[in-house]
């Protein structure tokens, strides 16, 4: 299946985003946008897809976006809370993709939000607290 020009292949998230991926990242300037393809592995039976899998991506979706995006940079954010609304059905083979912002940063915690499309169509809604953690190991692969 194709992926949207601009897209590149983001390798990180452990064995877990690695067996439920791939992801793709477009990152160009203010835009971050993350990105994936439904695939039959991703569906329920009804091949929509499931919302764990939608959750998931939400959740790398929110971290990502504060790495890249706010002053914490790369350190550990675990998630404290994720919000989802499900807004519409993301479909075996629509293009997944989110767009997030950072709401506030504090010593200690970031609020951010984003909006999950299927292929432009909104589908879920998106909110979390993350905990600013210790930093991370330099890997050229998530700061590029």
């Amino acid at each position: 299946m194709t992926i949207p020009e601009g897209f590149r292949r983001l390798p990180i998230g452990g064995d877990f985003v690695e067996l439920v991926g791939p992801l793709y990242l477009r990152h160009e300037g203010e835009l971050l946008l993350l990105g994936m393809r439904i695939e039959k592995r991703h569906t329920n039976p009804m091949g929509i897809c499931h919302g764990g899998m939608l959750a998931t991506f939400c959740d790398m979706l929110l971290p990502i976006s504060i790495h890249r995006k706010s002053s914490v940079g790369m350190r550990f954010v675990p998630t404290i809370s994720l919000q989802l609304d499900y807004l519409a059905p993301s479909r075996l083979g629509n293009w997944l993709q989110g767009e997030a912002q950072i709401l506030r940063v504090t010593k200690t915690m970031v609020f951010a939000q984003g909006l999950v499309s299927a292929d432009d169509v909104p589908s879920v809604r998106v909110s979390g607290v993350f905990k600013i953690g210790p930093p991370i190991e330099h890997r050229p692969e998530i700061a590029g």
